[in-house]
């Protein structure tokens, strides 16, 4: 049985003439573009790269196109680009010097094939977990590698092995400097470093390949000998295979460890860095070390350099505009068509061109910024420790010094205790000291702890407050036997503990880190009922004592002659309920009144609301007057319910006989909270709030305040179980954090 749609073409829609066209418009538009710029910026670097390593040039033009095309369409990171790197300049250069080029391609092989282990293990986020500092100061120790070795070449010499070598032959070499080479050198410097300063649209170029471009065309005009790249034939012409190591292969493994490692952690603080440039798809650490890993095999089997995600590279894709990784991979390709086509113009450039080039890196490399942070943040001595290692013992080296003392400097950052003691003037105890105990209180701290404690009197009056994170037995022992002994001769020692630690539990098990949260949680947590017969009044009492009464002491000393509230709190009487918590507030701010219902009484049944209203207004000299409700009330269940209860308390809920009413003839306010998904219970409590507030703003003394001195009234409602407040107009409800919008009746 045939029907209209048998007869219907079977090709599918997604692989139509328009997916196609869909697929292709974005990276014709945003991709294609941007490949041409990292090009551009991409040509010059390898080639200046390839020269300072000491490899083939052919090498840095072998990596930067594989690290494009395979780095780019497997690695994580949508918008890095790889290919080779600054930062493994140095220690590929000494690789050369080692082993010769055939090995050093076999080792980057093994470095990618540990890449690759690394990406499959996924570990990678574990190499984000080096100290900064320690990247940094990395960094700017090749970036000043690389310019003691380049300088030579610009001079018109070479470069020598060592960094002491390049520093001490230096002068030699300026004496005897060859003037063409410096100034090639000297002009590519100047665009460089003035490019910044140009108008946009001509920076549009890249800086690198105007200035190489300009260094190149000034060598061939002027009538001047200077050394050229040495590319003999085409870039397949110097494809090398690599070759395995004739001996010592201890080297050869801690050379494989040290590229792979360097490698990856750069490519990962790349990606990292590219992740904040954008705020498309984020990088999957794990598949770009496999990507990365890939590419370094493939680089070494076909003679290259070793490959990484490059930050200058990257940030210009980035900025130009690219969208997806077709970017990365185009760029790759266009360097492939150049080396091929345009072996020739290659030939040309001067080595010290590069020379400069590779000098203003270098010098990029130690960024002003990276200094200011390290002295900010007290690690100067871990950078400049770290770049001195670098530069004059090897790569490898003087990242392992310099993470041995980044690791020494934070032990001794975390189990520092600061311990002070110090006479309290003015004190009414007479010979008052204080002594303060912070951090971690281990038996690194003995030695300071002893002599501090020392200073105190013997007869003086001693508050010891502790607000540690770690206490070993060693240290509380001490400082038991020191209270004790102080107690047993007849001294006074208050003891307060304000750390999530305490001394109470340092013999109970293993000393153990504290967390802040906890100490918080005691200050504000309820009581817990225990089958314990304990009185929680005065266990309360004594952790306040121990914990708080000082803290609360110096602000109540102020207030003992003086009562100035801030505001006229009326909440309900249910034990859920904290005014001084929930609005941030501490002594001497709310004047609060509790009672069933939070409720204004009308007329002369109750005058004990009406009465602390009065005083508040006219001797307090309250600015706000509040009134409090909350969910799951008792008093607003028990209302709506019609629930019997007592005579007293039936006779009291009467005066919320009224708010009951406008809430089944439906309030605006009972709208509002019915639309914020409020069950009825509160949002008769809301009502209840708003009629109050009615009550309130009726009354002569609360009227007066408004006019004369400008008084708020304001209605809230504590939502337990979210523990949020939110605020309760005459006519609607409103989120503090929303305001000044609100969910008013009109709206619902």
């Amino acid at each position: 049985m045939s029907t209209d749609t048998d007869s219907a073409p079977r090709t599918s829609p997604r692989y139509s003439a328009q997916w196609f066209f869909d697929l292709l418009q974005p990276v014709l538009r945003h991709d294609l573009p941007a490949s041409l710029v990292v090009f551009l910026v991409a040509l010059p670097l390898s080639l200046g790269i390839a020269v300072a390593s000491g490899a083939p040039v052919a090498a840095g033009l072998v990596a930067a196109v594989v690290g494009g095309i395979v780095g780019g369409a497997l690695g994580g990171s949508v918008l890095q680009v790889s290919g080779p790197a600054a930062g493994l300049t140095v220690v590929v250069a000494s690789t050369i010097s080692q082993f010769g080029w055939a090995t050093t391609c076999f080792i980057t092989v093994a470095a990618g094939v540990l890449q690759v282990m690394f990406g499959l293990s996924r570990i990678a986020r574990a190499a984000l977990g080096i100290a900064p500092v320690v990247v940094h100061a990395m960094l700017a120790g090749i970036g000043i590698t690389i310019a003691l070795q380049q300088i030579h070449v610009l001079l018109g010499g070479s470069a020598h092995s060592t960094a002491w070598r390049n520093v001490v032959e230096l002068p030699g070499q300026l004496l005897h400097s060859h003037g063409p080479a410096v100034l090639i050198g000297v002009t590519v410097i100047a665009i460089l470093l003035g490019w910044r300063y140009l108008p946009a649209r001509v920076r549009v170029v890249p800086g690198p390949l105007v200035a190489v471009t300009t260094a190149t065309v000034l060598s061939l005009v002027l009538p001047v000998d200077v050394a050229r790249i040495p590319l003999n034939g085409s870039l397949f012409d110097d494809i090398a295979l690599p070759r395995l190591p004739e001996g010592n292969w201890f080297a050869v493994s801690v050379t494989v460890l040290t590229i792979a490692l360097i490698a990856s952690v750069q490519s990962l603080l790349s990606a990292v860095a590219v992740d904040k440039m954008h705020g498309g798809e984020r990088t999957d650490f794990d598949r770009e070390l496999l990507g990365q890993g890939a590419a370094n095999v493939l680089s070494g089997l076909f003679g290259g350099l070793p490959v990484a995600g490059v930050i200058v590279r990257s940030s210009a894709n980035v900025e130009a505009g690219a969208r997806s990784r077709a970017s990365a991979v185009l760029h790759g390709i266009w360097i492939l068509v150049f080396s091929v086509a345009l072996v020739g113009l290659v030939r040309q450039i001067p080595t010290a061109a590069l020379a400069g080039l590779l000098i203003v890196i270098g010098i990029q490399l130690v960024k002003l910024a990276h200094i200011r942070l390290a002295h900010r943040t007290r690690d100067l001595i871990i950078y400049v420790v770290t770049i001195l290692a670098v530069v004059f013992l090897n790569l490898l080296q003087g990242v392992l010094i310099g993470l041995a003392l980044a690791f020494g400097l934070l032990l001794c950052r975390v189990v520092r205790a600061h311990i002070v003691a110090k006479p309290v003037p003015d004190s009414e105890f007479g010979d008052s000291w204080l002594v303060t105990i912070e951090g971690s209180c281990t038996f690194l701290a003995l030695p300071k702890l002893t002599s501090e404690l020392a200073k105190v009197p013997e007869q003086a009056v001693i508050r010891l407050e502790m607000s540690v994170d770690f206490l070993d037995h060693a240290a509380y022992e001490m400082i038991e036997d020191w209270v004790r002994r102080r107690r047993n001769a007849g001294g006074v020692v208050e003891f307060v503990e304000l750390g999530p630690v305490r001394m109470a539990a340092a013999t109970a098990g293993p000393p153990a880190r504290g967390h802040a949260r906890k100490a918080v949680e005691e200050a504000i947590g309820p009581w817990r009922r225990t089958a314990h017969r304990v009185d929680p009044v005065v266990a309360g009492i004594s952790a306040y004592h121990r914990g708080h009464a000082h803290l609360l002491r110096p602000h109540l000393d102020s207030l003992r002659d003086q009562h100035e509230a801030d505001t006229f709190f009326l909440t309900c009487a249910d034990a859920r309920i904290v005014p001084n918590v929930i609005t941030n507030s501490g002594p001497g701010d709310l004047f609060t009144v509790r009672n069933v219902g939070n409720l204004v009484p009308v007329g002369n049944s109750d005058a004990s609301v009406e009465a602390a209203l009065i005083y508040a207004l006219d001797k307090l000299d309250v600015r706000t007057v509040v009134v409090c409700g909350h969910s799951a009330c008792g008093a607003m269940d028990a209302l709506h319910r019609a629930v019997q209860t007592g005579q007293a308390l039936g006779e009291w809920l009467a005066h919320a006989r009224p708010s009951l009413a406008q809430f089944r003839v439906g309030h605006p306010v009972a709208r509002a909270a019915a639309a914020a998904g409020f069950d009825e219970v509160d949002q008769l409590a809301m009502v209840n709030v708003a009629l109050q507030l009615e009550t309130l703003h009726a009354h002569p003394a609360v009227y007066r305040g408004m006019r004369e001195r400008g008084v708020a009234v304001r209605g809230l409602f504590f939502d337990i179980a979210t523990a949020r407040v939110i605020e309760v107009t005459v006519d609607g409800i409103a989120q503090f954090d929303d305001a000044p919008s609100r969910v008013a009746a009109e709206s619902v």
